[in-house]
């Protein structure tokens, strides 16, 4: 049985010209903004000031959706929220600062953030979400894994490969890691001692919490979690410490960690940073990174969720990112359009390593092993993708061990059909992400063009309540945005639209949102 024996052709591209023609074209000046500055505002404080007991985070998600729900009249959903924001009365001040800081604004976003899938989206509103653009996620029935790793998923299966291993992933796997990220990071030196393959990107930051902040040394300081933020990230850190929300501005693209760096003190214990923003596509640049990294104490560790690093044209990055209290964080969600796999790994310190593996065969045993393929190969096939290699030779065919079979030909095939997909992947979404924004631009909102991810940031006119903003869009129009509440924008209406969507989805949707917008603004 060899490896690659059987492979269906690439998949198609899937972008029409329209799309193409409009992305091509500059966005309406008056349509965008350059800057993002997240805060709180006073219908948060509002929140909080009203509480009977503010460390409740249900009493303060029930408050927020009851505030929203009377704002509706005729059209909530929930009279019984409304009745309980009516009856509730000013208590307090509340500042911003104890907001930033209070346990309950982690869970609080948190229960927001669950109560929007589970009972909203996918629950009582369900029938009037015609377009839905605001999974996160790809169309992987479109652009979904390739061909190549697909092939190594079914060799797997078909291997009986899946049975107990290293806590810490296969040898070859972890070295194929390795060499692929020495291959992005000048100066790196990682070997499979540096790496830890996971299940997923939140589950490993959920494990990594666990073991940085349950089982190390106590800290009096709190974790810092900069915002916008992913809420289950922050929620599996909030559960074992202390943490401070720490907003982070961005303009031109770039975000700025100044916000960060004064906050720190010699025994923070954790610091939490998505490299690029959710929602934004705001990136931190190397120097600023570089900046934090060097500001840290040697014992703070600094946990960084690369997941959002791609579709967009990187910097080199720095040697800084290998620094032995530098915790890199990947995962096949977003870069592979697999999130339902459930793989990634991290990167760390060898001994950092070696302290996780007892950890990881105490908590879970391992990583699914059924995977193991499935990333050495990808990790193979995207390291000679970026370094250049045209067509595999005995030497690339040389890196796989023997029990694969491994046929220089149908190896070269493989690699191939791998490169076309990834790049006609990448040229289609970053199409639809421009093409989006140039669309967006033309509605009534403000659009926060990306510079990378699938993610756009807009803010139409007339909402200062991003929930209360995909509610009544929702209703009018049958598109779904994603609240930027949800993503810690603790001010404004800013709501996330996906647009790794097809463009004949993608252009419609935006259609009525322009419509709406327009009709909102008397335009």
């Amino acid at each position: 049985m060899k490896l690659f024996e059987s492979l269906p052709s690439p998949r198609p591209r899937y972008t029409p010209q329209d799309a193409r023609e409009t992305a091509a074209r500059a966005p309406r000046p008056g349509g965008v903004r350059d800057v993002f500055t997240p805060g709180i505002d006073e219908r948060v404080l509002e929140v909080y000031a009203r509480a009977r007991d503010p460390h409740d985070p249900l009493e303060l998600r029930d408050l927020w959706l009851g505030r929203v729900e009377h704002e509706l009249g005729a059209h909530a959903l929930r009279p019984e929220l409304a009745e309980g924001w009516r009856a509730s009365r000013p208590r307090r001040t509340v500042g911003a600062e104890e907001v930033l800081s209070s346990r309950a604004t982690v869970r609080f976003v948190k229960e927001l953030f669950n109560s929007f899938f589970r009972d909203d989206l996918y629950g009582e509103l369900r029938d009037n979400a015609r377009y839905i653009l605001s999974s996160g996620s790809i169309d992987e029935e479109k652009w979904g894994l390739p061909q190549s790793l697909k092939e190594c998923i079914r060799y797997a299966l078909d291997r009986d490969w899946y049975g107990y291993s290293d806590s810490r992933g296969r040898v070859p796997a972890r070295e194929a890691i390795a060499a692929y990220e020495n291959a992005r990071i000048t100066g790196a030196r990682y070997g499979a001692g540096n790496v830890a393959i996971t299940m997923g990107g939140t589950f490993a930051i959920s494990t990594l919490a666990d073991f940085v902040l349950h089982d190390g040394p106590r800290s009096s300081s709190p974790a810092l979690c900069a915002i916008p933020n992913y809420p289950p990230l922050v929620e599996s850190i909030a559960r074992r410490h202390e943490v401070q929300l720490v907003p982070l501005a961005s303009e031109g693209g770039q975000t700025s960690v100044d916000p960060v760096i004064a906050a720190l003190t010699p025994d923070t214990p954790l610091v939490m940073l998505q490299t690029v923003g959710n929602p934004t596509g705001a990136a931190v640049s190397e120097a600023e990174l570089a900046r934090l990294i060097r500001a840290a104490s040697p014992s703070t560790v600094i946990v960084l969720d690369e997941c959002h690093e791609w579709l967009g044209t990187y910097e080199e990055r720095s040697p800084e990112r290998a620094a032995p209290n530098v915790v890199r964080v990947s995962s096949l969600s977003k870069s592979w359009s697999a999130p339902g796999l459930k793989a990634g790994w991290f990167l760390a310190d060898p001994a950092f390593i070696d302290e996780y593996y007892e950890y990881a065969s105490s908590s879970f045993g391992g990583p699914p092993s059924f995977f193991y393929t499935v990333i050495e190969v990808l990790a193979r096939l995207e390291r000679w993708l970026i370094t250049g290699v045209e067509v595999p030779g005995p030497a690339e065919a040389k890196e796989f061990e023997a029990s694969y079979s491994m046929d220089l030909a149908q190896l070269r095939n493989a690699y191939r059909g791998y490169r076309t997909e990834r790049l006609r992947r990448a040229e289609d979404l970053t199409v639809l992400r421009d093409a989006a924004t140039v669309r967006l631009a033309e509605t009534s909102g403000l659009v926060l063009p990306p510079r990378f991810s699938i993610n756009t940031a807009v803010e139409f006119p007339g909402w200062d309540d991003s929930y209360r903003c995909f509610r009544d869009i929702l209703r009018e129009t049958g598109v779904s945005v994603f609240p930027g509440i949800l993503t810690f924008c603790l001010s404004g209406g800013v709501v996330r639209v996906t647009t790794a969507r097809p463009w004949d989805e993608l252009a419609p949707a935006i259609d009525r949102l322009r419509s709406y917008s327009g009709r909102t603004t008397g335009s």
